[in-house]
């Protein structure tokens, strides 16, 4: 059976109005995980956000194998495990969202995105500010595009960002379940 004129014009707006739809959630997708990217590392997922300016800690460290990684003696791979697994989604949204930009320059932004948090840090005195966070935060991120990349021979390029994005919303509102009714603070 031959479709007419009107069926293919109405499934290519149907199909146009499902890829904008798609375009609009990767993008507010990736502006909420960047949110909560600064949350999480420079206010450490309070809601009372000027409690984390009493902090008043200031260290740089430009050694990758110096002591502050270390605790009783041992270097603490779980803080550099988290940081690599945290920045992982930023090059899978970074993927999905900028698919014309080459691997290069989505990495320097990456790694440019978090010197930036690392010296906010520093500069408001909130934080360790840390070589090591920098290079495990790029390594994430490296990955993600990385992964991006592998998965996108195996997977059709629209089936593997719906996925990423499906993914994305669930862990999104898993974060946010688990910090309001688990991480229950008073402030």
């Amino acid at each position: 059976m031959i479709k007419s004129n009107e069926e293919n014009n109405e499934e290519t707006q149907k199909r146009i109005s499902r890829d904008y739809v798609e375009k609009i959630l990767a993008r507010v997708l990736l502006v909420l995980y960047l949110v909560l990217l600064i949350w999480l590392v420079l206010f450490k997922l309070q809601f009372n956000i000027l409690s984390v300016f009493n902090y008043n800690h200031r260290s740089l460290n430009l050694n990758p194998f110096n002591a502050p990684l270390k605790t009783n003696g041992r270097i603490n791979f779980g803080e550099m495990i988290d940081n690599v697994i945290i920045f992982i989604p930023f090059g899978l949204f970074f993927s999905v969202n900028f698919k014309k930009a080459r691997f290069l320059p989505k990495l320097a932004i990456i790694f440019g995105f978090s010197i930036v948090c690392e010296l906010i840090q520093y500069i408001f005195a909130i934080g360790a500010t840390d070589i090591l966070d920098v290079i495990t935060n790029t390594l994430g991120g490296f990955l993600g595009l990385e992964l991006y990349n592998l998965l996108n021979k195996f997977v059709n390029n629209k089936k593997l960002d719906r996925v990423i994005i499906f993914v994305g919303i669930l862990l999104l509102l898993i974060l946010i379940y688990y910090r309001v009714h688990v991480l229950r603070l008073r402030y």
